[in-house]
């Protein structure tokens, strides 16, 4: 299983990495991968995750590897289907930011569970979406500040197309991913949660 992970994020990585639309872009797209990547190697000994969120923070990077390539503006795909349905804009950044509220909704409620840190089921729902959503918010800021500093490359990276709502947009999606992760996964997750315990013997 995680020599199959390995493999695919470093064929995508390696397929986003050559000939990029715009290589600071790239850099700057793909950046949370390569970081998440460290982060999960550190921790693959003493805190292992449930295969769920380990698949579903490989479709993460994938995302963000595609968009770096590309630019989220400029994704062929999402070009057709704005032809197609005679669309305004590549949405292709919409699927970034719900993808950005769906997987780390399931990331933070493995984290929560495990580490004991809210009981009541209730409690666990609202606490997991305001993470998501404070996350969603942070990127916005870091994307401002980095568009600031960067100057030329600005708009690849903001990918606003001219949308006035693309910020708000953007967390909205997040939100909506956050919200439909719990929803359709609360249980698988909780059934894996329960074989992690037993197979680990931690929390």
């Amino acid at each position: 299983m995680m020599a199959l992970w390995i493999g695919v994020y470093l064929g995508v990585l390696g397929w986003s990495a050559i000939a990029p639309k715009d290589t600071f872009t790239w850099f700057l797209e793909v950046a949370p991968a390569l970081v998440g990547a460290v982060v999960l190697a550190a921790t693959r000994r003493r805190f292992p995750l449930t295969p769920l969120v380990y698949a579903l923070i490989l479709v993460h990077c994938v995302v963000l590897m595609v968009g770096g390539h590309y630019t989220y503006a400029e994704v062929p795909l999402f070009d057709w289907l704005r032809e197609v349905f005679h669309g305004q804009r590549n949405d292709y950044d919409k699927v970034g930011h719900f993808v950005q509220g769906f997987v780390p909704a399931l990331v933070t409620r493995e984290i929560l569970i495990r580490k004991d840190v809210v009981r009541g089921r209730g409690w666990l729902a609202f606490l997991v979406v305001c993470c998501c959503l404070a996350l969603s918010a942070s990127y916005e800021l870091i994307e401002w500040w980095v568009a600031l500093a960067s100057g030329a490359s600005a708009e690849a990276f903001l990918g606003t197309q001219g949308y006035v709502w693309d910020t708000q947009s953007d967390m909205g999606m997040a939100l909506l991913g956050a919200v439909l992760a719990l929803a359709l996964l609360g249980r698988w997750h909780d059934r894996q949660l329960a074989s992690l315990h037993r197979r680990s013997g931690h929390p």
